[in-house]
């Protein structure tokens, strides 16, 4: 299965609807990373549209990151079977699961959740 892995990235758990710093980004992308490669072991191709987004909002400037993250994000929930939400309270993970609960495709709440995965 072809999996998103929806969580904070901007989001930072000491101050709830704050924006998130360097350090706390990075955790927040390490998190989800770890969860896809725990996806990957089980069989699955797992898909963060952090990972996606980052490069081409490097290119644009920061300022392009409204622009590019989510509809980036919400076009890749689209092409995915699943979702894995991970993480605390994130408005554009939110939104990714929303999407794929909105057509009827599993958002699991953890790892153990997913087919094949621990």
């Amino acid at each position: 299965m072809w999996i998103m892995v929806s969580g904070p990235y901007r989001s930072s758990p000491a101050s709830p609807g704050g924006v998130a710093d360097a350090e706390q980004r990075a955790r927040n992308l390490a998190a989800m990373n770890e969860a896809a490669l725990a996806l990957f072991r089980a069989g699955h191709v797992p898909i963060i549209g952090v990972n996606v987004a980052l490069p081409l909002i490097e290119a644009a400037g920061e300022r392009a990151f409204d622009e590019i993250m989510m509809p980036l994000s919400l076009a890749l929930v689209d092409r995915c079977d699943a979702c894995l939400r991970i993480g605390g309270p994130s408005t554009g993970a939110d939104q990714e699961a929303a999407r794929f609960r909105a057509t009827g495709r599993p958002v699991y709440g953890g790892l153990a959740d997913a087919p094949g995965a621990r």
